[in-house]
């Protein structure tokens, strides 16, 4: 009886088995139409995005770009140059600044800490500076990450100007807060710079190592880094930037030309700077889902909203990323991140598996800083139609000056417009561009056509009526100068009233 019994049972087990490996089989036949399905469809995205950007790179567009869906690359691709001189283009692997993406990576680091017991995100800054004055004692590690610590964003220096730890620590501890610790949030570098001096001490070693031995080496990142750099400089991809006055493209160098060479690089540290790939960011993207560098629970803690960045609430801020629901009510997580030369940006589509890293080494204009999130709506939206990134706005300007007599600025709206696919609507272009020939200028010429032409575009400008002021100062016309600085008083600029008050006098 009970080998029957077991004989029985075995051919259950068999039989259960054989059912089980027919419903694989059903499932491996089923599923590969649908895969064939999502690569066909991704393949069509990824010509879609890729001519999108072969198109911007006409009008001077240079960078990488990688975008992975559900953990497929689908795209991975420089474009552009790298060095124009030296003709090396730019591609997946270019190394680019990154901004302030690296706010991320100073937030983890700090997060490390607080795994291995050394630090609370709850511990006060006078826990670690006994010298720290009274306002600004009982300031928070928790307050440092999320921008809520008072201190002011005009704090510190210039990034590149040389600063010894000592003389920043100095500046923060005298400088006066803008609102109460804990009580508002209000982005300021200084936050992430007095991080990275808190990490140093604690740790005992430098930002670089600290950095490197505990967040990328074990997400296998080996071409991020901030100056500790150990692979060939020649995949530094060079900054360039439209000089309005000379009207060409400069080459800025690379970051490490500019940073200081000795540790007083504390206007830089922290907040920025950090050099890396598209290719290496997205192995850091993989190594936070799969709890590489930090456990699930501190990132958890990482992405969470801790507090909101403007009074409707509409996005918020984590620890070195800010976070907010798409429009299809999904979570974001992404930071961006400039230092006027370069821009970077990282998008994590949290609930759709969806990432998108851009890093681009010459901003041609406002186009240039939504060129991941056009990525996104071709991705979300097959409908979507996308225009390419225009030409930098100066140039164009620059190129319709060299091409058109004086007698022609009113028809430069319209050429701006049909150059930028969209009308133009940027009050500062004219602005700038007039105040940089204003000086060069010995009559009347084209400054003050831009002045002129401005008011008319935004005549509810009230800064753009003190500019138009200030040109028909330096050509002696006294009495439309009044008007202007009138006008300007009239709309709100305060700083024409003293002004006016003067030449009244007169």
């Amino acid at each position: 009886m009970r080998l029957a019994t077991i004989k029985n049972n075995n051919q259950i087990i068999m039989k259960k088995n054989f059912l089980i490996f027919i419903c694989f089989i059903q499932l491996v036949f089923v599923s590969m139409p649908l895969r064939a399905q999502l690569t066909e469809n991704n393949k069509a995205l990824t010509n879609k995005i890729d001519t999108y950007l072969n198109a911007s790179v006409t009008n001077g567009f240079s960078g990488s770009v990688l975008v992975a869906i559900k953990g497929e690359i689908i795209l991975s691709k420089g474009y552009g140059w790298s060095d124009r001189k030296n003709k090396i283009p730019n591609s997946s692997s270019s190394i680019f600044n990154v901004g302030s993406v690296t706010k991320q990576f100073t937030a983890s680091a700090i997060l490390k800490l607080v795994e291995q017991g050394k630090i609370k995100t709850s511990d006060k800054i006078s826990q670690f500076y006994d010298k720290a004055p009274d306002d600004k004692k009982n300031i928070t590690i928790h307050q440092l990450l999320t921008h809520t610590s008072g201190i002011s964003r005009r704090t510190g220096g210039f990034r590149y100007d040389e600063a010894s730890k000592e003389q920043f620590l100095k500046e923060f501890f005298d400088s006066e807060l803008q609102s109460k610790p804990g009580k508002k949030h209000q982005y300021a570098n200084a936050n992430y710079i007095m991080l990275a001096a808190i990490l140093e001490l604690v740790s005992k070693q430098n930002y670089d190592t600290f950095l490197h031995e505990n967040l990328w080496m074990p997400s296998d990142m080996l071409i991020t880094g901030y100056k500790g750099i150990t692979f060939n400089s020649e995949r530094l991809a060079h900054g360039y930037y439209f000089n309005i006055t000379d009207g060409i493209w400069k080459d800025w160098a690379t970051t490490q030309e500019h940073l200081p060479y000795n540790d007083k690089h504390w206007y830089s540290i922290g907040k920025g700077d950090i050099h890396s790939s598209v290719e290496d960011l997205y192995k850091w993207h993989l190594a936070l889902n799969n709890d590489k560098v930090l456990s699930y629970q501190t990132r958890e803690l990482q992405e969470t909203p801790h507090v909101a960045e403007n009074e409707r609430a509409t996005s918020h801020y984590g620890y070195g990323w800010a976070l907010f629901n798409s429009d299809r009510g999904t979570k974001v997580v992404t930071h961006n991140g400039s230092n006027g030369v370069y821009f970077a940006d990282f998008i994590r589509f949290i609930d759709e598996d969806v990432v998108i890293i851009y890093l681009t080494n010459a901003i041609l204009g406002n186009d240039t800083e939504k060129v991941a999130w056009e990525i996104s709506k071709m991705i979300f939206d097959p409908e979507y139609e996308v225009h390419p990134v225009s030409k930098n706005m100066y140039e164009l300007v620059f190129e319709f000056i060299k091409t058109n007599e004086l007698g022609s600025a009113q028809m430069l709206p319209s050429y701006l417009t049909n150059e930028l696919g969209k009308k133009f609507d940027d009050h500062s272009v004219l602005n700038t561009y007039g105040y940089r020939i204003l000086g060069k200028e010995n009559e009347p010429g084209w400054a003050m056509e831009l002045f002129k032409l401005n008011v008319q575009l935004f005549p509810k400008d009230g800064n753009l009526w003190d500019s138009l002021g200030e040109a028909y100062l330096k050509y002696g016309e006294k009495e439309q100068a009044i008007r202007s600085y009138t006008k300007a008083v009239a709309l709100g600029n305060k700083g024409s009233q003293k002004v006016l008050t003067e030449l009244i006098k007169e």
